[in-house]
């Protein structure tokens, strides 16, 4: 009976440290937003800016809803302040589950945070400085005689957000081949071995995420292979040999 009154008691204060360690992630956010509010515009504008510059002369932007003019800024808003958020957004996760990991187990985590936010924050830089001037230079430059480029931006902001999570969550491809191989869920040889697969799979991929060019295929595909191609390189050192491996599975917790 007490055993079942101490489990309750633990899976209640547990309950209670995440929804505090969620509201701290979520004022934190909040806190963020309405710092950022006043520059709501600007933030748009800032991230409009691939598109503004091939836009022909007296061409604009245009809102077809009512809202838009001022929901999508504030949604562009929320976005940023999520990313500057995330630092510390990651530390409450971390502190939530530090405890009961095992210390090899935390040494890997931590590492793997950092680098996931470093590469998915490259991904989206990868895109915006590189990825929209071509393709929005490219669709510009087919423009038929008699029609004026013109987009709503509602459209432009969902747009902008599926190339950010697709280059964003490519550029993880490093991160996830080194968990894969450190938790030998996948040897390195396999890995190795199913490349082939990986390159065609990187253009079928970069196909369906990208816009209809080939350009900005590739801007996807490439970095896809290579960054799978850096993983590899890396994995070779953080694999365990077998004694390590029996060790860290005896390993307690703190």
């Amino acid at each position: 009976m007490s055993e079942t009154t101490d489990t309750q008691e633990s899976f209640m204060s547990h309950l209670i440290e995440l929804r505090s360690r969620l509201m701290r992630s979520i004022i934190a956010v909040v806190i963020v937003v309405v710092a950022l509010f006043p520059f709501a515009k600007d933030i748009y504008a800032a991230l409009a800016q691939p598109l503004l510059r091939v836009l022909p002369q007296g061409s604009t932007m245009i809102a077809t809803d009512v809202t838009g003019t001022f929901l999508v800024p504030l949604k562009v808003t929320l976005m940023a302040a999520f990313l500057v958020a995330l630092p510390y957004v990651l530390w409450q996760a971390w502190a939530f589950v530090a405890p009961g990991l095992y210390q090899h187990e935390k040494r890997l985590v931590l590492p793997v945070l950092v680098s996931s936010c470093l590469f998915f924050a490259l991904g989206m830089s990868f895109a915006y400085f590189f990825v929209f001037p071509v393709a929005f230079g490219f669709f510009a430059g087919y423009t038929p005689v008699g029609v004026q480029m013109m987009t709503d931006i509602d459209k432009y902001l969902s747009f902008v957000l599926t190339m950010f999570i697709a280059f964003g969550l490519t550029f993880e491809t490093p991160v996830v081949v080194v968990v894969l191989v450190r938790m030998r869920v996948v040897p390195l040889e396999k890995l190795k071995a199913i490349r082939p697969y990986v390159i065609v799979g990187a253009f079928v991929i970069g196909a369906i995420f990208t816009p209809p060019d080939v350009i900005s295929q590739c801007l996807l595909a490439l970095p896809l292979w290579l960054l799978y191609e850096l993983g590899l390189q890396l994995a070779r050192f953080v694999t365990v040999p077998a004694g390590d491996a029996a060790e860290e599975g005896t390993e307690p917790a703190k």
